[in-house]
């Protein structure tokens, strides 16, 4: 058994070598113009400080860190093509003739999707959240958010919408190579509800309006998950009628026990 799994094993090796060496690139490439990323990082929360207040390093070391994590992740995005990519190469052994020539689709649309995400965030959530955050209680102190804290915060929101983004692009890899159905998705849409806005709620500022604007996209998408489901993998009258003959099988057995 582990002989035939040190092909696999090796092959996700090279491919996560391939993909670090990308993102190591990407990071000093991005390192070089940090400045103007941060500040474009920045104008979501600098739009809703209030007059004569700005953001603040409270740590000696924290504007250094904060410049690598800017890199770091401004490298990802540069990258994520390539990311993609190699994941791909790793699932595509796997797959038929006709389904590994789903690689520039998948590449491409799972890099749009997570930027779409991401543009979400930046223009939609962000915004709102953090004028809740820095207007509530104003009257009463003076807000100096922190630069380290607030990119953090900032490239979590991000990375978790365009995460969620990928959605739709998950179901149709899925339902292409027929594991999953339009009617799998639909039994499990009730959980799946449960399941989104407890995400929204662990990566969202703690206030429903923002955990809405979250959670609703990804009902919404979701819902269009299942239609491409629907498209390319639809549940078929044979498939309904094998599992009432498990079920019927099921019965008999236990009727015999």
């Amino acid at each position: 058994m582990l002989d035939d799994l040190k092909p696999h094993i090796a092959d996700l090796r090279k491919r996560l070598i391939n993909s670090v060496i990308a993102l190591v690139i990407g990071f000093f490439v991005c390192f070089f113009f940090y400045e103007p990323i941060l500040e474009w990082m920045m104008v979501p929360v600098e739009a809703v400080l209030p007059p004569n207040s700005q953001m603040v390093a409270v740590e000696v070391q924290e504007t250094f860190f904060t410049a690598l994590k800017v890199a770091f992740f401004s490298g990802f995005i540069l990258t994520l093509p390539i990311i993609f990519w190699q994941v791909w190469l790793f699932l595509a052994p796997g797959l038929y003739d006709h389904e590994k020539k789903l690689v520039f689709p998948f590449v491409f649309f799972g890099t749009l999707m997570f930027l779409i995400g991401g543009a979400f965030a930046y223009y939609v959530v962000i915004p709102y959240g953090f004028e809740f955050l820095i207007n509530f209680g104003s009257a009463v102190v003076t807000v100096l958010p922190s630069i380290g804290k607030y990119v953090g915060f900032f490239t979590k929101l991000l990375f978790g919408f365009g995460v969620a983004f990928e959605l739709p692009v998950i179901t149709f890899f899925l339902a292409k190579i027929g594991l999953v159905t339009d009617r799998m998705l639909k039994d499990y849409f009730k959980y799946a509800v449960v399941i989104i806005f407890i995400v929204a709620s662990l990566l969202t500022p703690p206030d429903v309006l923002t955990q809405f604007l979250m959670a609703g996209p990804l009902i919404i998408l979701y819902i269009v998950s299942i239609y491409i489901a629907k498209v390319f993998n639809p549940e078929t009258d044979l498939d309904e009628d094998d599992d009432e003959d498990e079920e019927d099988d099921e019965d008999e057995d236990n009727e015999k026990k």
